[in-house]
Parts: C-alpha cells; sequence; structure tokens
C-alpha cells in the first residue's frame, strides 16, 4: 500500500493525505427515541462529524431468546453485568424503520450515515437503502457468512480487529478481498466498554498497515481523546467514538460516550495532530527563517582599545544574531584587537588578528 491510497464515503477521501475521518457512532444511545436519534445527528453535525454510524440488527438476528446462563453477561467491570443478551439487545436496537429517515437528514446536514449489520438479511435491507459503506463490529469479524455478503455488496468495507488473532484478520481480510471488497479499511479496536488506554496498544496501527495493505483506524471505546488523538501519530485515518447527547441522560453505551463539545474537540485536535505530522525534517521552516536574526552572536561588552585583548569581561554571546557564530567565542578569547570596539557592537573576524 502507497500513501497516496485513499477509500472514499460519500464525498470524502479517508487516506493518510486526507484530514482525519470522524465517525460519531449512534449505537443505542438515541434510548428508543425517534427524536433523541434526530438530535443526534443535528449534534455530531455541528461538532464537525463527517459520519453518523448505525447498528442494524434485532434481539432476533442478535441472540437466542434464552434464561440459560451462557446469555447473561457475568462480569463485575463490565457495564452490562446481570444482563440478558436478549433483553440489552431488545432495548439497545435502532428500528430498522427508523434508518432511512435517519440517513436522508444526515445526508442533508452534510454527512454520510452508514451501519454495522450483524447478519445477511440486515444487508439486504442497508442494499435497500443505498448505504455508501459498511461496518464489521469487532464482536462479528469472525463472522465470515457475513462478510462475504457485505463485500459482494462491492461497497467499501470497515472491519474492525478487536479480539481476533492476525491469522482471524488475514482470514476475514482474505474473504473480503476475494468476495469482491476493493476499498477496506481495518480499525484498531479494544474489544472492551469501557477500554483503558493501558489496553489500547495503538503502536499495533502501523503494523496492521504493513502487513494489510489497507488504510488504518482506530475505534475507540475509552473515556477521553488523549488515545485517539495520539493515534493520528501512529497513521490513524478513521477515528470512531461513541456519541451521545448527555451521558447523564443514561443509555446503553452512555458510560463510554462522548458528549457534543468533546466531538468538536476530537473533530478539531485529530485535524491539529495530523496537520503536525508533516515530515522528516531538521532545519528552519520557511516561517521560521525570519526568526534566525534574534538567535545568539558575539557581542562587545564594554569599551576596548586597539591592541587590548578580547576576554570573557569584555565579549559575551547574547541575542540578536548580527556578530559572529558563538562557535567562535573560545577562538576570539586573547586574541589582540585591530581596532577600537565600541560596546555594544556584534564583534566580527575583521575587528580581531587571527
Amino acid at each position: 500500500m502507497n500513501d497516496r491510497q485513499f477509500v472514499k464515503i460519500g464525498k470524502f477521501r479517508i487516506g493518510v493525505n486526507y484530514p482525519p475521518f470522524i465517525v460519531a457512532e449512534m449505537s443505542g444511545n438515541h434510548n428508543q427515541s425517534l427524536k433523541r436519534a434526530l438530535k443526534l445527528v443535528d449534534l455530531a453535525s455541528d461538532a464537525g462529524a463527517h459520519a453518523i454510524k448505525l447498528q442494524t440488527y434485532t434481539a432476533d438476528t442478535m441472540t437466542l431468546n434464552s434464561k440459560n446462563s451462557e446469555f447473561t453477561i457475568k462480569d463485575k467491570k463490565n457495564i452490562w453485568n446481570n444482563q440478558n443478551l436478549y433483553s440489552l439487545y431488545k432495548k439497545a436496537y435502532t428500528p430498522w424503520e427508523w434508518h432511512e429517515k435517519i440517513m436522508k437528514y444526515a445526508n442533508a446536514r452534510g454527512m454520510v450515515c452508514f451501519s454495522s449489520p450483524f447478519d445477511e438479511t440486515a444487508v439486504d435491507f442497508l442494499e435497500s437503502l443505498n448505504v455508501p459503506a459498511y461496518k464489521i463490529a469487532s464482536f462479528e469479524n469472525n463472522h465470515l457468512p457475513l462478510i462475504e455478503k457485505v463485500a459482494s455488496t462491492g461497497k467499501p468495507m470497515i472491519i474492525s480487529t478487536g479480539m481476533a488473532s492476525v491469522e482471524e484478520l488475514k482470514e476475514a481480510c482474505n474473504v473480503a478481498r476475494k468476495n469482491g471488497c476493493k476499498k477496506l479499511i481495518l480499525l484498531k479496536c479494544t474489544s472492551t466498554y469501557p477500554a483503558s488506554p493501558e489496553n489500547s496498544n495503538i503502536s499495533t496501527i502501523p503494523y496492521l498497515k504493513k502487513h494489510f495493505k489497507c488504510i488504518i483506524g482506530l475505534s475507540d471505546h475509552t473515556i477521553g481523546l488523549g488515545v485517539p488523538i495520539a493515534s493520528i501519530a501512529t497513521g490513524a485515518c478513521l477515528i470512531e467514538k461513541h456519541f451521545t447527547i448527555s451521558r447523564k441522560d443514561g443509555g446503553v453505551d452512555s458510560t463510554f460516550s462522548i458528549e457534543p463539545k468533546e466531538l468538536k474537540q476530537l473533530v478539531d485536535e485529530s485535524y491539529k495532530a495530523w496537520s503536525s505530522i508533516g515530515k522528516p525534517y531538521v532545519g528552519p521552516t520557511k516561517d521560521e527563517i525570519k526568526n534566525l536574526k534574534h538567535r545568539r552572536s558575539i557581542y562587545v561588552t564594554k569599551e576596548i582599545k586597539k591592541g587590548d585583548k578580547l576576554t570573557i569581561d569584555n565579549i559575551k554571546i547574547v541575542r540578536p544574531a548580527k556578530g559572529l557564530h558563538p562557535r567562535y567565542f573560545k577562538t576570539a578569547i586573547g586574541k589582540k584587537v585591530l581596532k577600537n570596539l565600541r560596546k555594544n557592537m556584534p564583534l566580527n573576524f575583521s575587528d580581531f588578528k587571527s
């Protein structure tokens, strides 16, 4: 892969030569209110996000309606601890009849809107809405029939890495590419909710780029913005963050979601981070050249008569840079001056005997 490559989603180009593509993940933060979902679109657009992402599933396409113990989350550190999977997904899902309205509204606000399908029927449904891209969630990256189905649409595909091993990622990418996916993006993702910075390992981003020959981004579940901003410097071209109106409102993903002011900050600061990368360069930049005159040089600090010697008491390294370079200070010490030197004048080679 070369750095000129990009993936186009809607009107946006995603790649290292383009500003970071910021995706606001709505997930279940609409809290089963279409009005709130559309408000999330408004706030994401106002903050400068480029995309809104949905999730397309039902409780029945996600799991079984069972009360058996394995269908209940048992993890005290998990924000969904003790919740039954079927009940959780029933509460979190985005009604399919909302999709078209949300997508059209996002488009009208200048954003693209796409989704994560969780089974093949969701792909058929999203195709009927002509979505511009698909996202494979981290827990679904071993669902090879789903990846094959998405690939067959020919649309750009984004896959979160999550818990997948290198071999599993190779398998997923191979299935995608063999079945028609020509525009692939991998997102470094830590599938804990919330995730810790220590477990984010964003240094994996250059590794993924090298070994999978595609554009790389970050799906981030940490609290705050430090990790996604840092990821830009490692090569992340797309940042996905869960988004809510206010964490105080609750909701299935509210704990690790960012609010409108934070989303605006993410958009602004990620752009600054990307702009700062530049190319390896040592020396004055074009804007710095004018400041070279304000560096240090050697100046006369006392009146010196012709024939007297230069000493540490009558010359000094100071600003500005009109005199000799500081590298010649030791060379000048002990030399006889060839003419009277005034206090506060720059010292030059013509002033003393070499």
